[in-house]
């Protein structure tokens, strides 16, 4: 490995910054202070005089040169428990070096800022920080740096002395150091979890026997009669063996022990050795199920992915198989589930779902307004319009050869393309025909969200496509906010359909389908604007497309909507017949007053002659004027002056309408004449209140609709 390698590897470790211009990930998270809700604040605060940062990269640099030295600490602790006896050598000068490293940083501690648990903020006042350092660890730091081995030579045990060996295993106290550096690895996306975790079961396992061996050989070397002992009944001179004998000696009995295999060779031969094997046993026993527990849950979590996706797979081919689908269709759902599996580590939408609305909306703000602003569509909108509406689009992505909207399919989204391609078809003469393609930066699906009519053609991934999808509900809610935008975008579709003299739904119907956009004008739709925020083609005058568009009102339960669809002589024929098929008895109820309603003007009509022949040739002249304005965007639309409604008696004995009574009048320009007009009908009444079907007390005539039932009541 060069140096410069090396340099870059202890640089993770060290250096804790995040730097935006040049896209680096951020290594906030190995922090074992609070990750990313004040990391990166926090390091550019300014303390005060001699207060370090814990975030400063050269602190970093010494806490991970204090790890390395833990490592040797807790290795060389048990060993000198057990093997060595405390002299003036190599060994004692080497850890009173280490123990002088300690000991500066107990001084250096009180000069670092610590990050409030409560407010998330650098602490650099020098007296909070004495204070929680004195209050925490100071005392086991103090403890664990006591050089006790230069101590014990003052007195004349020549550093043999049990007492002054125990208090040096204080130094494992700093192992408290290692287990928060692993702590911050496993928290640093930097480095890979499964071998992390790996490394820290592999460095407890390895400690633990390491210490068992130490421990088990200290009880050997201490007992009165060496023969007697697990390794005095194999070797009776041991302890003039070498000290690499020796260790090796404890370390394999050790294994042999954690690992239940006991080949019988060394046992233990007093009770000491017995009592320690039992608890040293013990303690294999959860130790072997914390690691046997840790590394299955690593494994099935390494391989949980896989195994998902394998199970469904296989769950859609078999559904696929018992419904005997088509070829085409079953590689759509296999492609479908490929994609999202190797997509799914991206876990985008996941994590734009669990962030703040106002953060959501400044990301889709980032990457889609740039996109969405080029949109022919949107050009000439506001930008506020563009911000609300980026807000709510989702990206999706689609394999090759899966479609994306199917001809006549009911209009629910926009679509745009960002990178791939589609191609754009329609089935003729039972084929599927290719129209057109689309390439990055076009939309598609706008003709039936914008003029709610079915998708005119199927639009089919050709390779590996990303597409923003903005719902109808999004995109009407913004225009109905932002009206003069909602104009814009109206005469941006009419002048992209004008230019498009190709296109081709349907030969034999052509002409008709240019007209039906036509009429679907500016005007139209800013009049459902008003009305409640609705916006379609209601004010289609073509009979089909009227009773479509009733139906789809009748099958989401709309009786707004299909009061306003009523207002157009509809033929009710089909949509009365759903709406008794689903039971709903109150929709159910308007078509039969509206069929009545008919019948009564049906006879109005016979009665008139004359003045119903000239209202019929004004229709009339006003369809042929709508065929050739086919240039006119805003079309005037055949309006009925006067409304008629449907006038009913509520009876005071049984508190229940009469239908069978009702008389259909036209709606007079006030309530007070409403009123003298319902009291003549019913035989010289004095009304004083009327409601309508939903029992609403009415006191104002814009609130009634033409074919409404009203009752009027005495009191």
């Amino acid at each position: 490995m060069s140096i410069s390698c090396t340099r870059n590897f202890f640089g993770r470790f060290c250096v804790e910054e995040y730097n935006i211009d040049t896209i680096k990930q951020s290594s906030f998270l190995s922090s074992d202070l609070l990750p990313s809700l004040g990391a990166r604040i926090n390091q550019s605060t300014k303390l005060r005089k001699h207060i370090i940062s814990p975030f400063n990269p050269r602190y970093r640099a010494w806490e991970m040169w204090l790890v390395i030295l833990v490592i040797y600490s807790a290795w060389i602790c048990p060993f000198e428990f057990a093997f060595i006896t405390y002299e003036k050598d190599a060994i004692f000068i080497i850890d009173n070096i280490v123990n002088g490293f300690f000991a500066i940083d107990i001084v250096l501690t009180f000069f670092v800022a610590y990050l409030d648990s409560h407010s998330y903020l650098l602490v650099d006042n020098p007296k909070k920080i004495a204070i929680r350092y004195l209050s925490t660890w100071f005392a086991f730091d103090v403890c664990s740096t006591a050089p006790f081995q230069p101590l014990s030579l003052l007195f004349n045990y020549n550093g043999s002395e049990l007492g002054f060996r125990i208090l040096s295993m204080l130094r494992l106290w700093r192992l408290r150091r290692v287990s928060s550096l692993f702590a911050r690895l496993e928290k640093d996306i930097r480095f890979n979890y499964f071998w992390i975790r790996c490394t820290k079961l592999t460095s407890v396992t390895l400690f633990a026997v390491h210490c068992a061996g130490c421990f088990n050989y200290l009880i050997a070397d201490r007992y009165p009669n060496p023969r007697k002992t697990w390794i005095g009944a194999v070797y009776p001179n041991f302890k003039e063996a070498s000290l690499w004998n020796r260790y090796v000696t404890a370390l394999y009995w050790s294994i042999t022990t954690l690992t239940t295999t006991g080949y019988g060779d060394l046992h233990p031969e007093n009770p000491r050795e017995m009592l320690f094997d039992i608890f040293f046993m013990l303690f294999d026993l959860g130790l072997t199920a914390y690691l046997i527990g840790n590394m299955t849950n690593l494994v099935v979590h390494w391989t949980s992915r896989t195994r998902t996706f394998r199970d469904t797979v296989r769950a859609a081919s078999e559904f696929a198989t018992r419904n005997q689908l088509p070829h085409d269709i079953q590689d759509q759902m296999l492609s479908h589930i490929c994609l999202k599996f190797k997509t799914e580590g991206l876990k985008q939408q996941e994590t734009l779902n669990n962030l703040p609305k106002a953060i959501r909306s400044n990301i889709a703000n980032y990457l889609f307004f740039p996109i969405v602003q080029n949109i022919y569509l949107f050009q000439g909108v506001s930008r506020n319009f563009l911000f609300q509406l980026v807000s709510d689009i989702d990206a999706e992505y689609f394999p090759p050869k899966e479609d994306i909207i199917l001809q006549n399919e009911a209009p629910t989204d926009l679509y745009i393309l960002v990178s791939g391609a589609v191609d754009f078809s329609s089935y003729v003469d039972g084929h599927d025909q290719i129209q057109g393609k689309a390439v990055i930066g076009d939309t598609f699906g706008e003709i039936g969200v914008l003029c709610y009519r079915p998708q005119p053609f199927t639009v089919r991934t050709t390779e590996l496509s990303q597409i923003l999808r903005i719902s109808r509900i999004s995109l009407m809610s913004a225009m109905h906010a932002h009206g003069e935008d909602g104009r814009v975008i109206m005469n941006n579709l009419f002048m992209k359909l004008r230019g498009q003299q190709s296109i081709a739904i349907d030969d034999t119907s052509n002409d008709q389908e240019n007209r039906d956009f036509q009429r679907m004008g500016w005007e139209e739709w800013r009049e459902y604007s008003r009305k409640d925020g609705y916006v379609s083609n209601v004010k289609d005058s073509s009979s089909e497309n009227g009773e479509t568009a009733l139906m789809d009102a009748i099958h989401k339960g709309d009786t707004e909507m299909v009061k306003k669809l009523l207002e157009k002589g509809i033929n009710i024929e089909k949509p009365k017949a759903l709406a008794e098929q689903r039971g709903n008895k109150s929709i159910c109820d308007l078509l039969s007053s509206y069929e009545m309603t008919r019948a009564e003007e049906e006879k109005l009509e016979e009665t008139q002659g004359e003045k119903s022949n000239s209202g019929r040739a004004g229709k009339s002249h006003g369809n042929d004027s709508d065929q050739h304005c086919s240039s006119s965007i805003q079309i005037k639309q055949f309006k009925r002056k006067d409304k008629r409604v449907t006038i009913h008696m509520l009876s005071q004995e049984k508190d229940r309408l009469e239908r069978k009574k009702g008389k259909l009048i036209v709606l007079p320009s006030s309530i007070e004449e409403l009123l003298r007009l319902a009291g003549e009908k019913f035989g010289g009444c004095n009304f004083k209140k009327i409601t309508n079907a939903e029992n609403a007390e009415i006191d104002d005539l814009d609130v009634i609709w033409d074919g409404d039932h009203l009752f009027f009541s005495s009191n």
